[in-house]
């Protein structure tokens, strides 16, 4: 072949992919350039001069997929010439199920990285074995690339592949001056630290060893604490990104993790995993976390598409747990997308085969910005939540099945809209801003805060257009708060505001239950034995919540002990009036014929702090209230079916049906009382309506007496009735009353 001919040959075959092995010609001898068939042809063939450019037609036979051009030099032989890409059959990958491919896969990235060009592997099937910590450091396109995952060499310090930065972790050093400056400056609320100014687009990281926080309640966790830690993303100028959540009397470390200034995309693949991780059950212990994905200390990084799951046939056998599939750390702007993926097995049945700890589908430590979006790992009873974290920042979940979501501690803002969450629900300590929108959860709980870690939210809880699933027959919360009493070495409190719209609970997967469904959720004390005292929402609404599925409703909350609280504002009783420091507000919610609002227990107030709600109710049928505390009580348009109340405080009544219950009513108010244009039916004893026993509401007795301020107070027809059929003549000074009176009038008719 000539000169010209060869060269024609070699662009040719360039551009078009090489054609089929038949149509190779055999390789010839050029001044400059050569082809051959396959990479043991050319290193068999005679050498070829100083610089000579090499082609094969494919690694072990032509159109393999592992054509490539080679540079020939004496010294160092066929040297692989960097393209616009590499592909794992360029480096030699069998794939024949024997072969550890993952030594090629490895060598295929390493070069990658080298020569700054990325991965391009569109299809075939790679068995990786023993490898692990495959560097990746340019972007990947695997298409409908499959690897299998054989996990009997699974490793506790590397995962299969890891995507990495170029950039190196830095310390930060001050003077005693700047230090001092930068303390005072560090806490919620601020957005701008000058200090800061010289690690633009770097995520920095401070942390307190000697300040231990998040102490884990439980006797397993004895001795578990968190240092005080915070991190945050510097913009230009110190602008920073990541609200704070804690302020700071001294560090232990300060350092920035550089981000890149542009994105990593790996997408396409399927992983098809063994099962059996190593590591043997020892009673209850076990021998540490195993990994086998990906793993990402990289920030601005992109995973999509792709297809994670257990080989046909195969079962999750492993006895020890995982670290995520899917594991960050250290990152900023990192997103999941597209994916599907499986939660392990946990809770196996008996107990010789379950796996003693969390183990994990997805991992996330110290994240600023993960998003997870059309993500799919579902499960049932026997699955352990898919997801484990700890200390995310700006944590968004968007069109996801999950069978959990879990923050163990410190979260801070989780914003999760249009998903569905399953048996394992959502779990989650920390503070900032909670959004749940448009999501569907199945579970015990619609919420659950971590009781380990003091079942505490610092900030924010929105709820909108949701659907809750009891899995449970038994009590259940749609905001479950239940901490221990322990020392958790930081407040603990059921969120600042609570706002929740649009709820519907749907027991239709199981009608018969007659479990409780609180609204809210809360311990039966409010002070620790310490001496700490938790901190209630200040402002709390639940909004359009139906139940489907069973006629029971729901109760609203029970606050045995609202002294005890210790509220950011003030509040009090003086003077015949309430000064409020917190508003309760109820509207439009299906409630169960129950005690459905308990308030204190008579409990004496030493502190000016102490929760003093104003409760407002509309719309509500079957409301029964018990209330012994400071605070003030308003009800509209709603249907009263008990009232037993020693306020310190007001009561107001306002176009309400009243049909006192089995334990009638009882209405005490420092503050007053007055019912306005409301409707009193027959009180109901032993179940059926009782007419005659009107004095059941303690405030008004037939032609006898009337109490409180009235206005158009009307009988309702069934005692107007009993009335007629007993011959009972209502007195008009009596009507008189219920169509105007007030408290300082005389009460006798």
């Amino acid at each position: 072949m000539q000169r010209r001919q060869m060269l024609n040959a070699l662009g040719l075959t360039l551009a078009a992919g090489f054609p089929a092995a038949a149509a190779v010609p055999v390789a010839k001898e050029s001044a400059s350039a050569l082809l051959y068939p396959d990479v043991q042809s050319m290193k068999a063939a005679k050498r070829p001069v100083e610089g000579a450019l090499v082609q094969t037609a494919g690694y072990f036979m032509p159109g393999d997929g592992g054509a490539a051009v080679y540079r020939y030099n004496n010294a160092d032989g066929y040297t692989l010439i960097p393209q616009t890409f590499v592909n794992y059959k360029m480096f030699g990958a069998v794939c024949d199920g024997k072969n550890d491919d993952g030594v090629q896969i490895k060598a295929a990235h390493e070069f990658a990285n080298l020569h700054n060009i990325p991965v391009i592997n569109h299809g075939g099937e790679f068995w990786i074995k023993q490898t692990t910590g495959v560097p990746v450091l340019t972007n990947v396109h695997w298409g409908q690339t499959i690897f299998h995952i054989d996990e009997r060499y699974n490793a506790r310090n590397a995962a299969r592949f890891e995507i990495k930065s170029r950039l190196q972790s830095r310390k930060i050093t001050l003077d005693q001056a700047a230090k001092a400056q930068l303390l005072k400056d560090l806490k919620p609320g601020v957005k701008l630290l000058p200090a800061m100014a010289p690690y633009s687009n770097c995520l920095v990281f401070i942390a307190d060893d000697k300040d231990r926080i998040g102490l884990r309640a439980g006797e397993r966790f004895t001795g578990q604490s968190w240092a005080r830690e915070d991190f945050f993303y510097v913009e230009e100028h110190g602008r920073l990104i990541g609200d704070l959540a804690w302020s700071f009397k001294d560090y232990t470390s300060l350092y920035a993790v550089p981000c890149e200034d542009h994105y990593l995309i790996m997408e396409g693949g399927s992983f098809y995993l063994s099962g059996n991780s190593p590591g043997k059950k020892n009673g209850t212990k076990y021998e540490g976390y195993w990994r086998c994905g990906i793993q990402v200390s990289r920030s601005r990084t992109i995973i999509r598409q792709q297809w994670v799951g257990l080989e046909p046939g195969a079962n999750d056998v492993a006895m020890n747990p995982r670290g995520g599939f899917y594991s960050m750390s250290k990152v900023y702007d990192v997103t999941l997308q597209d994916i599907r993926l499986i939660p392990w097995e946990q809770d196996r049945e008996g107990t010789e085969r379950d796996v003693p700890a969390g183990t994990y589908g997805l991992s996330c430590n110290r994240t600023l910005k993960a998003r997870f979006i059309r993500v799919t790992a579902e499960g049932g009873p026997v699955h352990w939540g898919v997801f484990g974290t700890n200390l995310n920042k700006h944590f968004f979940i968007d069109q996801c099945a999950l069978n959990r979501v879990d923050v163990h501690f410190h979260c801070w803002h989780l914003h999760i809209k249009d998903s569905s969450i399953g048996y394992r629900g959502i779990t989650v300590t920390g503070g900032g801003d909670l959004f749940i929108e448009n999501t569907t959860v199945w579970s015990r709980n619609f919420v659950s805060f971590r009781r380990d870690f003091g079942a505490k939210w610092d900030g924010a809880i929105y709820v909108r257009n949701c659907r809750y699933i009891p899995s449970a027959t038994g009590e259940t919360a749609v905001l479950e708060f239940n901490p221990a009493d322990f020392t958790y070495n930081y407040p603990i409190g059921f969120g600042r505001t609570v706002r929740v719209e649009g709820l519907v609970i749907d027991y239709s997967n199981q009608p018969a239950s007659k479990g409780v469904c609180w609204l809210m959720r809360t311990p039966a004390f409010s002070k620790m034995k310490s001496g700490d005292h938790m901190f209630f929402p200040h402002a709390v609404s639940f909004r359009d919540v139906v139940v489907e599925g069973r006629a029971q409703g729901v109760r609203l909350l029970n606050i045995p002990t609202p002294q005890d609280y210790r509220q950011p504002s003030p509040g009090g009783f003086a003077g015949g009036q309430l000064t409020p420091n917190a508003s309760l507000v109820f509207e439009q919610v299906m409630l169960e014929k129950a005690d459905n609002l308990l308030i204190g227990s008579g409990g004496s107030y030493s502190d000016e702090h102490a929760l003093c709600p104003e409760v407002h109710i509309v719309n509500c049928h079957h409301v029964s209230a018990k209330i012994d505390a400071m605070a003030d009580l308003r009800v509209e348009r709603s249907e009263v079916n008990g009232l037993r109340l020693a306020l310190k405080g007001s009561v107001a009544l306002a176009d309400c049906k009243l049909r006192a219950g089995e334990q009638g009513m009882d209405i005490k108010a420092g503050g007053g009382a007055g019912l306005t244009n409301c409707t009193l039916y027959a009180p109901v004893v032993n179940g059926e309506a009782r007419p005659e026993k009107t004095d059941r509401y303690g405030f008004v007795q037939l032609n006898k007496m009337v109490r409180f301020n009235h206005l158009n107070t009307r009988l309702g027809a069934d005692i107007v009735a009993y009335c007629k059929t007993k011959g009972i003549s209502l007195l008009p000074k009596f009507i008189g009353m219920l169509q105007g009176h007030h408290e300082l009038e005389k009460e006798t008719v």
